[in-house]
């Protein structure tokens, strides 16, 4: 049986989930967004940045969303920025499709990561991350413009958002231009942490 396709991501109060312009993409109200998750003890392994760190729910919520990760899916703004700012062992250890116009070759890292590149739509790349990923689910990784894609498509069972206390004022707004008369939401799940609250969301056609 297929697992389920979903989506996790921060988000402002104001309901941003980036800047606009990728050079402010790892900037001071990003890193603000994101301050929740750095201390966190599995997120400092996963990507090696040293031992001990924060446990607790938060922790667990991380790890349990990298656990049921079997494939995951992006669009190629998120690739190329984070091509830049990964370290060499990409933080995923599974296969990752990019929805890009571009064609290249497979990028294996290291870890057990591999990215490939699809020039067939959001369908497509779907079908190929549920086949590697097995009876795990696919997480849809970003950026903004492919979750809503995905969305609107019809083609996402449940998310995720940890609610930041930040405001934005400006940026990538994550249900822009959502196809409200199409989806419907089934809350499932809030946790309060000390830094965000956890909601989680299943998907139902209207």
């Amino acid at each position: 049986m297929p697992g389920k396709v979903f989506f996790s991501v921060s988000m402002s109060l104001d309901g941003f989930i980036a800047p606009e312009s990728l050079a402010d993409l790892m900037g001071p109200q990003w890193m603000e967004l994101q301050a929740w998750v750095f201390p966190l003890r599995f997120f400092r392994e996963n990507l090696k940045l040293g031992e001990g760190g924060d446990e607790g729910r938060d922790n667990e919520i991380v790890r349990e969303t990298f656990d049921r990760s079997g494939a995951s899916i992006m669009g190629k703004r998120m690739f190329d920025a984070g091509a830049r700012a990964w370290p060499e062992e990409a933080p995923f250890h599974t296969p990752v499709f990019v929805v890009t116009h571009e064609r290249r070759e497979p990028w294996e890292r290291p870890g057990g990561t591999a990215f490939h590149f699809v020039n067939d739509g959001i369908e497509v790349a779907l079908d190929q991350a549920r086949d590697a990923a097995g009876d795990r689910d696919v997480r849809i990784a970003g950026g903004g413009a492919t979750i809503l894609e995905y969305l609107n498509a019809g083609l996402v069972d449940e998310f995720s958002i940890a609610l930041s206390p930040v405001l934005f004022g400006s940026g990538i707004r994550l249900f822009e231009g959502v196809d409200a008369d199409r989806v419907a939401l089934e809350q499932v799940r809030a946790e309060p942490s000390p830094r965000v609250t956890h909601l989680t969301y299943a998907v139902r056609e209207r």
